[in-house]
């Protein structure tokens, strides 16, 4: 009898995984953390509107100076956690935001101009204004992000 050290079956077939590289859901499946303390979650709690990414930041937190986004243009800036957002500026003192990550391919699109969000990939483009494609090849517009002009600041919301 082994009475030296126990493995049990689940750390055993953690290991196993771990080995073979598998996707990280998963692992994490093997961890012993509970959802919700520390493990990650499918959506962030908070107030975004539908089709918002729901991750993007914490409310109030700066995204970008509104003299830094052109009328009619706009500019893809850095959010909390690693994420990209391509703000535009639709007039003004108005602007919206979406994810800045195509749904096509996950390719990351350009700068808004001339009120249309391009692809640089595969050309797809989306309107400035509310996400929505105006030319394929992808087939659902851009993931909103609650965003609003604060001051001079354009902030998550």
């Amino acid at each position: 009898m082994n009475t030296e050290s126990s493995v049990s079956r689940r750390a055993a077939l953690c290991g196993i995984a771990v080995a073979l590289a598998v996707p990280s859901g998963l692992v994490t499946a093997c961890s012993s953390t509970p959802t919700g303390s520390g493990g990650s979650t499918p959506t962030q709690g908070g107030s975004t509107p539908t089709g918002s990414t729901g991750s993007a930041g914490t409310s109030g937190t700066a995204l970008v100076a509104l003299a830094d986004v052109p009328e009619g243009g706009g500019a893809v800036v850095d959010a909390p956690g690693g994420k990209k957002i391509v703000v535009a500026r639709i007039s003004a003192t108005e602007v919206k935001a979406y994810d800045a990550t195509c749904p096509h391919q996950g390719s990351m699109v350009a700068e808004p101009s001339g009120g249309t969000i391009t692809c640089p990939s595969h050309g797809s483009q989306f309107g400035a204004s509310d996400g929505a494609v105006k030319k394929g090849p992808a087939t659902t517009g851009l993931k909103a992000v609650a965003v609003k002009v604060d001051g001079d600041q354009v902030v998550l919301t």
